[in-house]
């Protein structure tokens, strides 16, 4: 039996971003409940030469929309990253989703061989055909800046686990 493209890829994104909604509310009530100033969630680091929080949603949301555009064959929507607050990134959550969810299995499905240039005419230009790129490139990123969120939350002390990371599937 074989997998698609689509259900290894849109519905991966949209349990992971609702579960990092789910999370980032979580966390807000837990700044708000304990007087703490939500910059002091937002602008976390594991490291500092790591990019904080907010940044780490913010690509997270991009690299959703970019590998499901991109397998699809249709323009990558444009978002300017500039979200401030927890309610700034529940909008970009909520606009990610609504491109995923415009997206159906019959635009991706079947894009195996598409090629994807990423950087193209750079001399950091790579070639992926559709699945190396969903299955060695684009999900181990999405994954990472995922995880990163979850483990800066959970190392500055929001009382979340497992179950919040994986969210409802």
């Amino acid at each position: 039996m074989t997998i698609s493209l689509y259900a290894a890829s849109v519905p991966v994104f949209k349990q992971m971003l609702n579960s990092v909604s789910d999370i980032l509310k979580k966390t807000e009530e837990y700044a708000t409940a304990k007087s703490i100033s939500p910059d002091a969630y937002l602008q976390a680091r594991l490291f500092p030469d790591m990019f904080p929080l907010i940044r780490q949603v913010q690509v997270a949301c991009d690299f959703s929309r970019g590998i499901s555009s991109r397998l699809a064959g249709v323009e990558v929507p444009k978002f300017d990253d500039s979200e401030k607050s927890f309610a700034d990134l529940q909008v970009l959550i909520t606009k990610t989703l609504a491109v995923l969810n415009a997206l159906t299995p019959a635009q991706i499905d079947g894009q195996e061989e598409r090629e994807i240039v990423l950087r193209a005419g750079t001399p950091k230009e790579k070639k992926f055909n559709g699945q190396a790129y969903l299955l060695t490139f684009g999900l181990p990123q999405f994954f990472f800046h995922i995880t990163t969120t979850y483990a800066i939350l959970r190392h500055n002390g929001i009382e979340i686990g497992k179950r919040d990371y994986m969210g409802a599937y």
